[in-house]
């Protein structure tokens, strides 16, 4: 072994070997998702010795080249006195050094926006280049797995990130010789075999705790649960509205808030394309002033894709133009940044008097057209709404489902509402800047996609100056009204932003819960108000391994091995992601849980390996102890007990996921679900295919003072029906109480019995019993009698 120092003062890496104390044999110890550590102590009392200094590169390696350990010096040596030498006092010098991402750590991450639909490998790849660009080699970083959502919290170190994303990805990192390697956990795998003439009985230490679980309930986040339509009319004076449930709450942290305040363009949130120099940042203003006439070049867009979820208003900023332009700007896009792919954008054109404005809509100009003012200013703003606030589905993994092939990650489909408009104002004219905005588009697009991706602008040939972007989520509560035309008419809907005032916003929406109109849009008499948006609750799920239950049946006990699990990581979002957990967690919870630890020397490693990192499988088959298992190594700790030769005792701690969960961490939690609301217990075999669709376009189409008509929005399936109740609970066919009919037709009338009405709709099959949806359409009416 050679242990080289470069104490970074110009005399680079020193050979430190022969200050070595041979009473402290140097350790390293190295655990899973960790930096790893070199502990050493030097005896230094020859001439020309340097004590190490903090930040000191160290390397300890083999002597056939191959490095054991690179990293560097965390803390001042600390001295331990020996006594005194020919030249005075000699002192131990006992160093610590971890190894190079200890250089990451140091530095402070970013305020980003969270990562989006990227893999794992690509979001570690990312901060490493936030925090030092260049500097580490990534070759070796794998993708491993999706990642649905992650935020990065610029309060905690490198290190933490990578522990969690690795986590959710069931994957091994390290670091070494400033390269980070990142791949599936088991991608090395050494055999340790009884029958092995190097096997060291003595050294092998076991533990198969009883742990077993088939029964599993699995508790995540708060999640958006019932399709609620609420129906108010307007009576000219009142501005609250009580809603029949509180909306779920979405995070609303921006994901841009840009003021345009650098010399250049923040890399941690846009990424350009700009062939003909045409992008810049003058005085807090984005500048485009060009383009290479080529739709889709010349781009400014968002580093992240946009998950076509929840409610989001982008309000892409205001934008002066100086001449004719043409392109596009705040548009959506479902793959390449062009035209064709625009889901929902402003296009700009040039016209004789300057340009035009008309909203582009899956690649097709739509809806009315405005002709900019020299010297005029131009807010562009874009709402989108999502009944489905998560897209996609979290990913879980097993031994049996590792990285790549894990539980979930779905695609969530959604029809999405956008609502493009536009303010002109005149600086001249201060009453324009209080003036409605101009409706281009306000409709639904069918089965849009998950994700997409948000380009501020798109350049052909563009001659404008932009200030300010900011996107966010907003309150999750589409509001539409329609004005009374005539005794038995109304206007189209119009959709009603939700928000402050300052915003533009026309109502919001309280903890009480009710929508509250400002004084400026009091509803009009018999103006009609539908406010859409998802009820709350806790996600929860039940699932048990039938089979596991049958074989452990025996006498009075049933068999069943119960548990109950608060996941934290990878995040639960929804009842589905419940499910996948899991089936995720009972894929190892039916067997056996192992644990133990090896001891031998460098020589007789498992397998003939060279060397062992946390994250390696080892397959252990030792019939003398009725164990034959494989386990993933958690911790390695090498003692250099022979420096000269190379030679090192290993420590090997290794644990199945039954044992020591690997892909899944679990939180301690005080939760607990009412009854009422506890789902149906699933077998395995039936998660994923249990549920019928939810009735998410159910809607009251007319109203009298006796009646309420309705339409499901879907036909009931052959055998079954539409199930409807006065509360949402009791669902089956056994139970009648708060029954209020069963319906084979999409379209049906239900008794009204008093001016405020609550309406609960389930679809079911024909199975016996029958199979319901998962979440209720809640139909409430508040309409004068």
């Amino acid at each position: 072994m050679k242990l080289t120092i470069d104490n970074l003062q110009g005399q680079g890496p020193q050979d430190y070997t022969g200050a070595l104390d041979g009473t402290r044999p140097p350790k390293v110890e190295r655990r899973l998702n960790e930096p790893a550590e070199l502990q050493f102590s030097l005896v230094g009392n020859s001439p020309g010795f340097a004590i190490p200094t903090a930040g000191a590169r160290v390397t300890l390696g083999k002597t056939n080249g191959s490095d054991v350990f690179t990293g560097y010096v965390t803390s001042a040596p600390q001295y331990e006195y020996l006594g005194w030498g020919e030249q005075g006092p000699v002192y131990r010098y006992n160093v610590i050094a971890q190894s190079d991402e200890v250089l990451l750590d140091q530095k402070a991450l970013p305020n980003r926006s969270p990562f989006v639909d990227r893999s794992a490998g690509n979001a570690l790849r990312q901060l490493a280049e936030d925090l030092l660009p260049g500097w580490f080699d990534t070759s070796a970083v794998q993708d491993v797995d999706t990642l649905a959502t992650y935020a990065v919290n610029p309060q905690k170190s490198f290190s933490f990130h990578v522990a969690k994303i690795s986590l959710a990805a069931r994957a091994s990192f390290r670091t070494m010789d400033a390269a980070i390697v990142l791949a599936p956990v088991g991608m090395a795998s050494y055999a340790l075999n009884e029958s092995d003439a190097n096997f060291s009985p003595e050294g092998l230490w076991l533990n198969s705790p009883s742990v077993s679980i088939n029964d599993l309930t699995v508790i995540g986040e708060n999640e958006p649960q019932a399709y609620v339509r609420d129906y108010f009319a307007g009576d000219g004076l009142s501005l609250k509205y009580y809603l029949s449930q509180k909306p779920f709450a979405q995070a609303k942290p921006a994901m841009i808030d840009e003021e345009y305040l650098g010399a250049v363009l923040d890399a941690t949130t846009w990424l350009v394309n700009d062939p003909s120099s045409a992008v810049s940042v003058v005085a807090q203003t984005l500048q485009i002033q060009g383009g290479t006439g080529v739709d889709g070049q010349t781009s400014v867009s968002f580093v992240e894709q946009i998950e076509m979820g929840g409610a989001i208003e982008f309000q892409h900023g205001a934008v002066n133009f100086a001449a004719e332009s043409e392109g596009v700007l705040g548009g959506l896009y479902a793959g390449a940044i062009s035209d064709g792919a625009c889901l929902a954008g402003f296009q700009i054109a040039p016209s004789e008097a300057g340009s035009t404005i008309q909203a582009l809509i899956n690649g097709a100009l739509t809806g009315p057209i405005i002709t900019t003012t020299p010297g005029h200013q131009y807010f562009f703003t874009t709402f989108m709404y999502s009944m489905e606030v998560y897209r996609s589905g979290e990913i879980y993994h097993s031994s049996l489902h590792p990285s790549g092939s894990g539980w979930g990650g779905a695609v969530v489909g959604s029809d999405v509402r956008l609502v493009l408009e536009i303010q002109d104002v005149d600086p001249n004219n201060p009453a324009t800047l209080v003036a409605p905005a101009t409706v281009l588009f306000d409709d639904v697009i069918a089965d849009a996609p998950g994700f997409c991706t948000y380009a501020l602008v798109n350049a052909a040939s563009m001659q404008c100056s932009l200030s300010y972007t900011y996107v966010a989520h907003i309150s999750l509560a589409e509001v539409r009204t329609a004005v009374q035309t005539s005794p038995t008419q109304y206007a189209p809907y119009v959709t009603q932003l939700v928000g402050a005032l300052s915003d533009g916003a026309a109502c919001e929406i309280t903890s009480s819960p009710s929508l509250d109109f400002y004084p400026q849009y009091v509803p009009a008499l018999n103006q009609l108000i539908v406010a859409s948006y998802r009820g709350s609750g806790r996600a929860v799920a039940q699932v048990k391994n039938a089979a596991s239950v049958a074989s452990l049946q025996n006498g009075s006990d049933d068999g069943t091995r119960g548990a109950v699990r608060s996941v934290k990581t990878p995040s639960v979002h929804t009842a589905t992601d419940c499910e996948n957990a899991a089936l995720a967690i009972l894929d190892d919870a039916t067997g056996h849980a192992w644990s133990g630890s090896y001891e031998t020397w460098s020589d007789f490693l498992p397998g003939s390996a060279g060397d062992i990192f946390p994250g390696d499988a080892i397959a252990l088959n030792v019939p003398s102890r009725a164990a034959a298992f494989s386990a993933t190594v958690r911790e390695v700790e090498i003692q250099i007990s022979d420096a000269a030769d190379d030679r090192s005792f290993y420590t090997i701690i290794f644990a199945n996921d039954l044992a020591m969960p690997l892909a899944i961490e679990y939180a301690a939690s005080a939760t607990t679900i009412a009854l009422q609301d506890m789902p149906p217990l699933l077998e395995t075999t039936q998660v994923g295919a249990y549920y019928q669709l939810s009735l998410t376009q159910a809607q009251i189409t007319a109203v009298t003072s006796t009646t309420v008509q309705v339409d499901a929005g879907m036909t009931a399936p052959n055998g079954g029906g539409i199930e409807v109740r006065a509360n949402d609970y009791g669902w089956g066919q056994a139970n009648d109480r708060n029954l209020l009919g069963r319906f084979n037709t999409q379209a049906f009338n239900l008794p009204r019995l008093e001016r405020t009405q609550n309406y609960f709709l389930r679809i079911y099959d024909a199975s016996s019993p029958p199979r319901y949806s998962r979440y209720s359409a809640a139909l409430h009416i508040d309409y004068p009698l």
